[in-house]
């Protein structure tokens, strides 16, 4: 397969060229053009940010796709799906509530806002997919509803899969509560080290279904309730709570890929992925620490594998910033030569295997050329 090209874009501007202007010059180098919108509707996958979270991205950027949407004839809408766990966007109107208060209502991005598995999260299409794993996806209906898929992704560190890219937008993002949890069945976070249990319940604030019970001043996990979502895991000041299964973070990172591949097939694609504010954890939590890395760029490509590791290969090259969990862990640990940022943040996960399996599934390519504007 040929190097798929990524372009790139640093976050200088000057009085000449804003960064929102600059974005519209990136995805138009792009090709972004070479997409037919007329009358077609557009969904744009963003994430709209936890309530509390401040490191999501600027709703100014999805109104520079929006509208860019709209000069080319389309139909835009935002989206994303609901989530598993206790939260502000757990369900529909609590979700439309958080994505308004962090900024992405119509009058200041210029289009609407659809949570794509509707009120419950149970308004899904099944998606037949050849996969290793998955043999039907269960997506957010207004998600495949729609004619053009767009992803407009905040690179950060994740917990679960060291970091949170393109593919852990569409896979995840666009999956219905029944395919979250299928994404996350492989695995079930259990107090692995209950002598460093504070039974303070964090993890039983949480959890959307109860798993986690606290008595005698331990909490213990009843796998029959918890569906895998590993939210206690993040959550737990502690770090008590560990996954199970050994193969749980790769199983996981099998799933967003072909999950992500039941999206993207059969219709334009474009995506869209800004590395700012390069949190540790995802947009999901209700806090964000200080970022890992300084900001590195704006990158725009219509190969989300390709996106990925551009995304992985930049954050890599750059200085950690020593206050963060980044740096604290490279004290800790010591900083050997060529570790890897993500996985020095989170040791027990590794992202390599989404990457892998992506390309095996013809979802993408891993090798790209970066050309920067």
């Amino acid at each position: 397969m040929e190097k798929a090209p990524v372009y790139f874009t640093t976050f200088k501007a000057t009085e000449h060229e804003n960064l929102l202007q600059k974005l519209h010059r990136l995805m138009k180098t792009a090709g972004f053009e070479q997409i037919d919108f007329t009358d077609k509707y557009a969904a744009i996958k963003i994430h709209f940010g936890e309530y509390g979270n401040l490191s999501f991205l600027r709703p100014n950027y999805a109104k520079v796709v929006a509208d860019y949407v709209k000069e080319l004839g389309g139909k835009p809408f935002l989206t994303d799906c609901n989530t598993l766990y206790v939260g502000s966007r757990k369900n529909a109107l609590d979700h439309l509530d958080t994505a308004y208060v962090n900024g992405f209502s119509p009058l200041q991005t210029g289009c609407h806002v659809l949570i794509a598995d509707g009120l419950k999260g149970t308004d899904e299409v099944k998606v037949p997919i050849k996969g290793d794993y998955v043999t039907e996806a269960k997506i957010g209906r207004a998600i495949m509803d729609a004619d053009i898929f767009i992803s407009l992704t905040h690179f950060k560190g994740h917990e679960a899969t060291g970091f949170g890219g393109t593919m852990k937008n569409i896979g995840m993002g666009c999956g219905s509560c029944e395919g979250k949890k299928e994404q996350h069945c492989d695995g079930r976070p259990s107090v692995a080290r209950p002598e460093d249990c504070i039974g303070c319940g964090a993890c039983a604030r949480i959890c959307a279904h109860d798993a986690p019970v606290i008595a005698d001043g331990k909490a213990t996990i009843d796998h029959n309730k918890c569906v895998g979502c590993e939210r206690c895991i993040a959550t737990c000041p502690k770090h008590a709570i560990a996954t199970d299964s050994a193969d749980a973070i790769t199983m996981l990172n099998y799933k967003i890929a072909e999950y992500s591949l039941a999206v993207c097939q059969n219709r334009p694609c474009f995506h869209v992925s800004l590395i700012c504010d390069v949190s540790p954890n995802c947009d999901c939590h209700a806090e964000n620490d200080i970022p890992i890395i300084p900001n590195v760029g704006m990158l725009a490509s219509f190969d989300p594998v390709a996106l990925d590791q551009a995304c992985a290969d930049l954050c890599n090259q750059q200085t950690p910033i020593p206050a963060s969990i980044l740096g604290e862990n490279l004290e800790k640990y010591g900083n050997e030569e060529g570790h890897d940022h993500f996985h020095m943040t989170h040791p027990d996960t590794e992202w390599k295997s989404c990457i892998e399996h992506a390309v095996k599934i013809g979802l993408g390519t891993s090798e790209y050329e970066l050309i920067t504007i």
